[in-house]
């Protein structure tokens, strides 16, 4: 981890104020359980040493004039860390134990892996590239802090709470992000080249729709380095990657290190070894079966959905999603609103309580069954809602109301869509769970080998049969929030498949033991 430079860098004057690769003896250094001994630079931790990146507060933040003075008292005992309280997979620790990791081993993580790519870069082609200490110190900042605007429980604050309360909202975490490093350097009095943090926030918001155009990027090989948004390799994804798979135990046979090693950089984009297409294709295939088999595992979907309506019910009176209007307000809002919530004596908040107790006491929302939907219909598919449900129901019997039933519809894909993500596309979605999407030319270029200067793509047809033809499957679950009412559910839910399919695209009918639990 980050190998001692022998170069010397030449700085020009206003860049005077780090050094490109410091004696590491006197580092500071963390030893991580991904990669190792991650050395820290004296700039990387001026911005650690922070407590909006530490997130260090007394939970009595959370709109502490709501609460009487008992509470406060018992709030005073819950002194936390933020990035530190975030968990990096939100609720998955209640499926998968060991799911305890946080956002910030993960920032450290791709800190190290971007500081890494850099100076592999510069190793082999830094007179070429002009790669300087400037360009070393600012890709490590943008990996550092690529992640200090997010929100609680991963992306279901700002997927799926943020949006049930202010409908039509575009705010994400990226660009929070860059609030929140500006934020960071006015409070702390950072001394910081003002042209450096610039960049840094280029980089972090580099994959959303938030990206400035190519042609206004000097160097942009770098901006893709901690967030790509020309085809989605970037070193964020292998350490989350990894990282994920090692805190769930589920097996890993994507090798990072074999792309980071043999990669370079030809007409100012990164690319691969020809040789290695099927570790690319490895890539973006464990982190499809991460989102099957862990992130939107049915009881962590089920536990979700329990904690969007938890928030719902508590945000009028908590008034949580003011919080993201203000950096100031917001880095102290973590994972720990939940335990707040759980202790405060509010009648207010007695339907957030039962339903966070309903969660301690496994008592949680039931699923009904899933259906993947068919190929032929992925094109034009429409989110299924509750709505459609309950308007499928023959009638007789119990009648069910929208608030009786919770849709998760689960797109799980390889980055881009139905489209395979190692040739040219023309639409591109950021997330695996797809809410945005902007249009552009993307595509993974390889070189033959270190003596070449051409790049070029490589169709499937030419590297295996075997490999699949559709690069996205879109899954439709439905759940009963009321055990007695599963076989009610149940029966509206293959009524709508047979009403919008014709038939019953779900593979098995609900077993008639879960109908029967009250």
């Amino acid at each position: 981890m980050g190998a001692i430079c022998h170069e010397d860098l030449s700085l020009s004057p206003r860049r005077t104020n780090f050094a490109s690769c410091q004696d590491l003896r006197f580092s500071k250094h963390v030893h991580d359980n991904v990669h190792g001994n991650i050395y820290l630079d004296p700039l990387a931790l001026k911005f650690i040493d922070t407590e909006q990146f530490q997130r260090k507060v007394d939970c009595s933040f959370l709109f502490a004039y709501l609460f009487n003075v008992m509470l406060l008292i018992a709030l005073n005992y819950f002194s936390h860390y933020r990035l530190r309280d975030l968990k990096q997979l939100g609720m998955t620790h209640m499926v998968y134990p060991g799911a305890m990791h946080s956002r910030f081993e993960h920032s450290l993580g791709v800190y190290c892996l971007a500081g890494e790519s850099v100076q592999q870069f510069k190793k082999y082609q830094g007179l070429e590239l002009g790669i300087d200490a400037f360009d070393i110190q600012t890709v490590k900042l943008a990996g550092l802090l690529h992640d200090v605007g997010h929100g609680p429980f991963s992306h279901l604050f700002e997927r799926e709470f943020l949006p049930c309360v202010h409908s039509g909202s575009k705010w994400s975490h990226e660009q929070m992000s860059l609030k929140m490093v500006d934020y960071i350097v006015d409070e702390h009095h950072i001394d910081v080249d003002s042209g450096m943090i610039k960049k840094v926030k280029e980089m972090i918001v580099a994959s959303s729709e938030f990206a400035l155009p190519k042609g206004t990027r000097e160097k942009r090989f770098l901006y893709d380095i901690v967030a790509n948004g020309r085809n989605g390799i970037d070193v964020d994804k292998f350490d989350y990657i990894v990282r994920d798979c090692r805190a769930c135990g589920v097996g890993c046979n994507f090798e990072f290190q074999r792309l980071m090693e043999t990669m370079r950089v030809v007409d100012d984009e990164i690319c691969y070894r020809a040789k290695d297409y099927l570790t690319v294709h490895k890539l973006f295939y464990t982190r499809a079966d991460l989102y099957r088999t862990v992130y939107t595992h049915p009881k962590v979907k089920a536990i979700e959905l329990m904690i969007v309506d938890a928030l719902l019910k508590a945000n009028s009176f908590l008034e949580i999603s003011s919080a993201v209007e203000d950096p100031c307000d917001y880095w102290k809002l973590d994972d720990t609103i939940i335990k707040s919530i759980e202790i405060a004596p509010d009648q207010e908040l007695k339907e957030s309580k039962d339903l966070i107790l309903r969660i301690r006491r496994r008592n949680l929302y039931q699923f009904c069954n899933e259906y993947a939907v068919p190929k032929d219909k992925l094109e034009h598919f429409k989110d299924v809602t509750a709505q459609d449900i309950v308007c499928s129901q023959k009638n007789g019997g119990v009648i069910l109301k929208e608030e009786d039933v919770a849709v998760s519809n689960v797109r799980i894909d390889l980055t881009h869509g139905r489209s395979n993500p190692l040739e040219r596309y023309l639409k591109y979605d950021t997330f695996l769970l797809i809410l945005d999407s902007s249009f552009a030319f993307i595509l993974i270029n390889f070189f033959k080998d270190y003596e070449s200067e051409d790049k070029f793509t490589i169709p499937d047809d030419r590297i295996s049969h075997l490999l699949p033809t559709c690069y996205q499957d879109m899954i439709v679950r439905v759940y009963s929030k009321k055990p007695e009412l599963v076989g009610a559910i149940s029966e509206a839910f293959e009524n709508f498949q047979l009403k919008t399919y014709g038939l019953k695209a779900q593979v098995h009918s609900t077993p008639e033991k879960k109908k029967r639990r009250v």
